[in-house]
């Protein structure tokens, strides 16, 4: 774990309020002078942390959804494949940290709110492209990717919200994959160019 991810997790475990330069810079295992040197105040720290964040959670996202490059014969099980992935992503502990502190900050910071809508359109982007892709190729029949993206999206994310209780209940792999196999039946049952 980098500094910056290090960093953003000594900021939303405790809540940026509560979060002294001091204990950050402990959680971060860097002199607090280096806190101060390196970002300035803890405004900027916070907007840094946020924006390493989002990119780390970005590039894990990203390589999930890179794996409908290659579908093979099953769509069903890559697309639960991925579902699963974009499940552990969404549902590590980063991630909860994340959203919990832009929850709590929103208000006093909403510039934050456009560092991780960056990052969540940008895979909803490329999850439409290979969704469209798949549709080019008769796989799929999906009229708007980007909707059907959004949609692919919120069958996994809202149960997995409602299992998790907001990042305080652990959710197992086995429940995941039942969740990403409940998803992809659903949006196969929409999308699929033929019944499945």
């Amino acid at each position: 774990m980098g500094v910056a991810a290090r960093l953003s997790s000594a900021i939303a475990r405790p809540g940026y309020a509560q979060a002294g330069v001091d204990l950050i810079a402990a959680e971060a295992r860097v002199a607090k002078a280096t806190v101060y040197s390196h970002f300035g105040d803890k405004e900027n720290l916070l907007r840094e942390a946020v924006s390493a964040s989002a990119d780390q959670a970005l590039a894990d996202n990203l390589a999930a959804v890179d794996r409908l490059t290659d579908c093979g014969t099953d769509l069903r099980a890559t697309l639960e494949d991925v579902g699963l992935r974009l499940l552990q992503c969404y549902g590590d502990d980063r991630s909860w940290a994340l959203r919990r502190l832009l929850s709590a900050e929103i208000n006093q910071f909403p510039d934050l709110l456009d560092i991780h809508t960056r990052a969540v359109d940008r895979v909803t982007e490329t999850l439409a492209d290979r969704l469209a892709r798949l549709t080019v190729a008769g796989r799929l029949h999906t009229p708007d990717p980007v909707l059907a993206a959004e949609q692919f999206f919120a069958l996994l994310c809202g149960p997995m919200d409602k299992r998790a209780r907001l990042g305080t209940r652990h959710v197992a792999d086995t429940e995941r994959r039942a969740l990403s196999r409940a998803a992809v039946h659903t949006f196969l049952q929409a999308f699929a160019s033929a019944p499945e």
